[in-house]
């Protein structure tokens, strides 16, 4: 199965794409779409486009997006969570399933620690996926998700009697 990972941001949305059998993933992709306006709206439109052009040169089966958390800000949690939106249509324009994960709930499924560092997170990343070089933190949290959820749905599978 082929997942793309979105972590939002309202100016930068990390991507990752994997191909994972649920115990088996593979890195195929992960970059970012950094929005260069400072107008919101033209912003999120940018997001909207970032990720369509993202979905339709790798063609994923399934989306898997972080969820909001309560930022200390309202007005940050209002804009990340507008930036999420704008992703999460552009995978639904695609007829793709959207998954979504906690950020505690990602750092546990690959740290084992709910209250793991994004450092630590990204050298997971770079071990599961066998991966070098320089990686952003908005590449591996966005691989995070992907991978999470591989995970996640595998054993939901399973436990389904489906795999």
């Amino acid at each position: 199965m082929r997942i793309l990972g979105i972590d939002p941001g309202s100016r930068i949305t990390g991507f990752g794409v994997i191909e994972s059998d649920g115990r088996h993933s593979r890195f195929l992709a992960s970059g970012c779409v950094r929005t260069g306006s400072d107008d919101f709206p033209q912003r999120l439109g940018e997001i909207f486009q970032g990720i369509d052009q993202v979905l339709a040169e790798h063609r994923p089966q399934q989306v898997a997006v972080e969820r909001v958390f309560m930022a200390r800000n309202a007005n940050t949690a209002i804009k990340l969570g507008q930036a999420r939106g704008a992703a999460i249509v552009a995978a639904v324009r695609h007829d793709l399933p959207v998954f979504e994960y906690t950020p505690r709930a990602v750092k546990q499924a690959l740290v084992g620690n709910g209250g793991a560092e994004k450092e630590q997170v990204q050298l997971m990343i770079r071990v599961l996926l066998g991966l070098q070089g320089k990686m952003g933190l908005d590449e591996s949290d966005a691989l995070a998700i992907a991978l999470c959820h591989a995970h996640s749905h595998s054993n939901l599978q399973r436990l389904q009697g489906r795999a």
